[in-house]
């Protein structure tokens, strides 16, 4: 995992305006976790989650679908929202203003805690020592990301260099990229599993079009490099897309481990 995010790049305000696009573009994640985790840690329906960087609920979803309790944690107000709308009268959601450093979630009241796309503009011990607090005791951590593919076909790999050549930001926050001593660190002595898979989004240009401006680091309109940066997409849908749609490819990969005790360290 990359280290927390510089304060500049302002994590908890970034999505604001694109929560529209972040919504209804960006892609879910397979039920068939929630199967993984019941097999490695015995998630079970009476399971209390906190979603925590919850944002407009990608995540949160999976586990309301399966009839879980979920509180959705949030700092951006906008997302938070759309959350709210989504999930409004949905039996099991709660909706929580806070973030992963102080959920204002009770001590020992979630079972699991989740991370959907978003522990990598956590502080890392600070989130640990909180999800240590309001765990019960032996409670996991569930770490999740859709990680779309760089090259592997030739619009992921054009897509990709459109992105590197038109967005100022995204070397900056652009790649996520996960490594073993980081989970390691994270997850301690107790250590974890691991669940891959591989996804896909099939977008037209609408829909690739709204899954771009997604992200945080593409420029939105008024800035300078907006208009640069949707021609340059534009011509890559051109290029490669077929009977009008083209194809995003993930590897969605999940972490789970089983307890998260405090460390010296952390405190």
């Amino acid at each position: 995992m990359p280290p927390r995010a510089p304060d500049d790049l302002r994590p908890t305000e970034r999505f604001t305006d694109r929560v529209e696009d972040y919504d209804r573009y960006r892609p879910g994640y397979p039920p068939e976790i929630v199967a993984w985790l019941a097999r490695e840690v015995g998630l079970a329906p009476s399971w209390r989650v906190a979603d925590v960087g919850s944002g407009t609920g990608r995540l949160s979803a999976l586990f309301l679908d399966a009839g879980l309790s979920t509180s959705c944690v949030e700092p951006n107000a906008a997302m938070r929202r759309a959350a709210e709308r989504r999930f409004a009268g949905r039996p099991g959601f709660h909706s929580v203003d806070g973030r992963a450093e102080a959920t204002g979630l009770p001590a020992g009241s979630i079972d699991l805690v989740a991370a959907g796309q978003a522990f990598h503009w956590f502080d890392p011990a600070a989130a640990r020592r909180e999800f240590a607090r309001i765990l019960r005791p032996g409670g996991p951590a569930l770490l999740v990301w859709n990680d779309r593919r760089a090259e592997g076909t030739p619009f992921m790999a054009a897509y990709e260099a459109m992105l590197a050549a038109t967005c100022p930001d995204y070397r900056r926050v652009g790649r996520v990229k996960t490594e073993v001593a980081d989970l390691e660190a994270f997850y301690g002595p107790a250590g974890y599993r691991t669940w891959r898979a591989e996804t896909a989004q099939t977008l037209d240009l609408e829909g690739a079009r709204g899954r771009m401006l997604s992200s945080s680091y593409v420029p939105q309109a008024g800035d300078p490099a907006h208009e640069g940066a949707m021609a340059a997409f534009r011509r890559v849908f051109d290029a490669h897309a077929q009977d009008g749609v083209v194809r995003f490819a993930y590897e969605t990969v999940a972490y789970v481990g089983r307890s998260m005790p405090a460390r010296a360290a952390d405190r």
